[in-house]
Order: C-alpha cells, then structure tokens, then sequence
C-alpha cells in the first residue's frame, strides 16, 4: 500500500452505518477519512464549499441514491465546484445499471460502485482513482466497476 496517511477521503451518504462503515474502514487503511450526510448538504446544513476548503479531499465517495435522476442532477452541481477539480470521484448507488445510463456522457469521469458491495472494492476504487490523479492530474477515474 502506498502512503495514505496525507490523503483526506470525503464520504457522503444517506445512511448514518454506511458513513460510519466507510470512515472506520478507510481511516484502517491509512486514509484520513472525513465525511457527512448526502441530505444535510442539500438541505444547506452542511456548507459543502465550506467543508471542501476545510478538509481539502483528495477522493470524494458520493451515494446517488433514488430518485437517481434528481440525485444526479444534484451530484452534477456538486462536482462542478473548483475544490472538486482534482479530487477523484467514486460514486456507490443501489442501481449501477440506471446510474450507468445517467453517467454514459461522463464517459472517463466516475467510477460507479453497485451495492451491495464489499467495502473492499470502494478502497480499491479510492486507491486507483488517486494514483490515476498523481500521475496523470484528472480529478477522476475512468474505470466502471
């Protein structure tokens, strides 16, 4: 494994247990792990530029959760903030087939995790998607999973 101890995750979710489950097992595998609830930024509680400028991710884990179609539109607004420009992006959802359709033109931007998924496989995604960024500057990774 690389050096993570330096790299921050941020992780947005729905669910409390599974922000609690990505954290706890990111921060095990070195990474600072950071992160907050998908609806308190959308409601306003969370200050999302506010906290990018704090915390400074290096990866961003985003839960598109249903409806899939307003959750991505929202997720669009999201990643077009200048923090965000370097910052890889996996994205988990409990319907990778829809969110693969919604995502085809972003070709090369996102990898997309199905749930249920081993957690595993999102540090895998988080691990390829920063090197991919050390090496090359994009701020995503291009791989479907």
């Amino acid at each position: 494994m690389s050096n993570t101890s330096n790299q921050t995750v941020a992780v947005f979710n729905a669910s409390d247990d599974t922000v609690e489950m990505l954290t706890t097992f990111l921060s095990n595998q070195g990474y600072r792990a950071v992160d907050g609830k998908v609806d308190a930024v959308k409601s306003g509680e969370i200050d999302f530029i506010a906290f990018l400028h704090t915390h400074q991710p290096d990866a961003l884990v985003w839960d598109i959760a249903p409806p899939y179609d307003r959750n991505w539109n929202f997720f669009q607004l999201i990643r077009a903030l200048a923090p965000l420009d370097k910052c890889c992006i996996v994205l988990t959802t409990t319907h990778k087939k829809h969110l693969d359709t919604l995502a085809a033109q972003d070709t090369g931007a996102i990898e997309i995790v199905g749930k249920p998924y081993d957690i595993q496989v999102i540090v895998d995604a988080v691990s390829r998607g920063l090197e991919r960024r050390k090496t090359t500057g994009l701020r995503a990774i291009g791989q479907d999973r």
